[in-house]
């Protein structure tokens, strides 16, 4: 099985040494001197990895025949493919390779069927699952302990315990509304009313939701969560 374990970045120096996006949790295992590479687009490959270090908190990798900026330059963008065992799991128990992921069911903790993760967003902050809902839209689900709740690849399920708004943007829009009527009557100098059987300070997750989107947009330099070995499409 092939997995992609980093993406080359830009040159490091004038001695062939590139930066490196790591897409693993295992770098000491997957990107260590000696370890022969497979690549996308095929053609720039295979690479073997000569030597590594850190700089700054970056990877740097040198490669076998690399020898100048100009050649490393040209390695830009390219993925680092790793061949795995289809049964290796991560070591530690809470971390989990891309495709053990793909597909799970994802449901609530009261049993609500949410939809099933068809993609897996790796950010500098955090890694999300886009979760294909049963009508055909998307809804993005920060890759967390406070709201992935269980991960049971025995029964192909996910569980969430999303925060109000999160999955359910109708949720989030009234209460945006709630919100900017209580703005409003504030900046006036009034004090509004809160409506019978409900909170007159509900928050939502609409933040986080839209932060989400609004991440996913940006090119990361470095791959981040739990278990973020990315398995090759």
């Amino acid at each position: 099985m092939q997995l992609v374990v980093g993406r080359i970045g830009r040159a490091h120096g004038i001695r062939g040494e590139v930066t490196v996006e790591v897409r693993t949790d295992e770098p000491e295992l997957r990107l260590g001197p000696g370890a022969v590479l497979a690549t996308d687009p095929a053609s720039a490959g295979p690479l073997t990895i000569e030597s590594g270090r850190v700089h700054s908190g970056r990877l740097l990798l040198r490669f076998t025949g690399v020898g100048d900026r100009t050649a490393a330059e040209a390695l830009r963008n390219i993925l680092l493919i790793a061949e795995v065992d289809p049964e290796e799991t991560p070591e530690d128990p809470e971390e989990f390779y891309d495709h053990q992921l793909m597909d799970l069911e994802v449901v609530t903790t009261d049993g609500a069927i949410v939809g099933r993760i068809s993609e897996i967003s790796h950010l500098p902050s955090q890694d999300l699952f886009i979760v294909e809902r049963p009508d055909g839209s998307e809804v993005m689900i920060p890759f967390v302990s406070e709201i992935v709740t269980e991960i049971d690849l025995d029964e192909q399920r996910a569980v969430i315990d999303p925060p109000r708004g999160l999955i359910d943007t109708d949720e989030a829009e009234i209460a945006s509304a709630r919100e900017a009527v209580h703005e409003a009557a504030h900046e006036a100098g009034q004090s509004p009313e809160t409506e019978p059987g409900q909170d007159s300070g509900a928050g939502t997750a609409q933040d986080a939701a839209h932060g989400s989107e609004q991440a996913s947009a940006q090119d990361s330099e470095q791959g981040s969560g739990r278990g973020s070995e990315r398995g090759d499409a």
